[in-house]
């Protein structure tokens, strides 16, 4: 394991911002640290960097314990959101300031700081300003300098908040293919889930200094630890009685039980299309909104408002048209758990019912 915490805890003052938090990192891998902002996040990351010091717990790099190591011996490349760039260096000479530091020799700088120039697409701007880059080149030049020293682990704080939509995504792209390449551990904070989906291996959800969940973008997405979780990844609608939901009977068994509801779990559609309905609800179309590719549409079902999407292949459906409805699966949870639930009937669109 290139990356252990074991039960991390840190406070300021009476606030506890990091709860008993522990997991593990295998060498190479790239991790979004992601939840609300407040939630813990950037302190993890700066205990890890060795910015902040734990209140208790144990941070080891390749089995060392490195709790009492300064960043410098702890080998971290750090980027902040800001870019942190020195506004009177050059783009070369803000790339060599690590190994400078570090009393390379002039010759091993010249060539670490061209081979990252090439590496990162900034062949050409060596003499130049920060003043005179745009946003996503300052933030280029911000890893190449993380990078120049050769850390054993790259962390991120949310590197991309400070540049606009369309950069944005090119550089989720580029910092992809740049961790792929390079090879190195790193570990990036984000509140943007679109960003962690796309970016990392792994996500880490981080809620109230606590860890509430650790796996793959898609094992997050298709089976949420938490009921925090469900709601947090992804779009849901939250029923507060699930026993209302036809096909659910389980949710009805002396138990106050919820059920979060995302849209691709929701079948809508006119009689015809599902025929004899002994599965499905009828409800109202609230609102239809149109996506370009599809619509997203708010139908009213005994009291609670769902939301799915409908392929503009099939037929049109207009605000207060009665509708049928029917919810495939539920994350239902309670005060004894939370798991997910598929419809008993076990139906799909255009079946008929007997």
């Amino acid at each position: 394991m290139h990356v252990e915490v074991k039960n991390l805890n840190k406070h300021f003052g009476s606030f506890h911002a990091v709860k008993d938090v522990s997991f593990g990192i295998e060498k190479g891998q790239l991790i979004g640290l992601l939840g609300p902002s407040g939630g813990g996040k950037t302190s993890i990351l700066r205990m890890l960097a060795g910015l902040e010091s734990p209140d208790s717990g144990e941070i080891l790099f390749h089995g060392q314990r490195v709790n009492h190591l300064t960043p410098q011996e702890r080998g971290i490349g750090f980027v902040f959101q800001s870019y942190a760039l020195f506004k009177h260096m050059t783009v070369f000479d803000n790339i060599a300031f690590g190994l400078k530091v570090k009393k390379a020799p002039k010759d091993s700088i010249r060539d670490r700081v061209m081979e990252l120039v090439e590496l990162t697409g900034l062949k050409g701007f060596e003499h130049r300003y920060p003043h005179q880059l745009s946003g996503g080149q300052r933030q280029r030049v911000a890893f190449a300098r993380a990078l120049a020293p050769e850390p054993q682990l790259l962390l991120l704080d949310e590197p991309f908040a400070a540049i606009d939509a369309k950069i944005r995504q090119e550089l989720r792209s580029w910092l992809r293919e740049l961790i792929e390449r390079v090879g190195i551990t790193s570990i990036f904070v984000t509140h943007d889930q679109e960003e962690a989906i796309e970016v990392a291996d792994e996500i880490m959800i981080i809620s109230h200094g606590q860890l509430e969940q650790k796996g793959t973008p898609w094992d997050i997405y298709k089976d949420p630890s938490t009921p925090f979780v469900a709601q947090f990844i992804g779009e849901s609608t939250q029923v507060d009685n699930a026993a209302k939901l036809k096909g659910f009977d389980e949710a009805s068994k002396g138990v106050d039980t919820k059920a979060l509801i995302r849209p691709e779990y929701i079948e809508v559609g006119t009689k015809h299309e599902f025929q004899v309905l002994s599965a499905t609800d009828s409800g109202i179309v609230k609102h239809l909104h149109f996506r370009g590719n599809q619509w997203l549409v708010e139908v009213e079902v005994g009291g609670y408002t769902l939301t799915t999407y409908r392929s503009l292949e099939k037929e049109n459906l207009h605000v207060g048209q009665q509708v049928q409805v029917l919810v495939h699966r539920a994350y239902l949870y309670n005060e004894k758990g939370s798991w997910m639930a598929e419809n008993r009937f076990k139906v799909d669109p255009l079946t008929v019912i007997i």
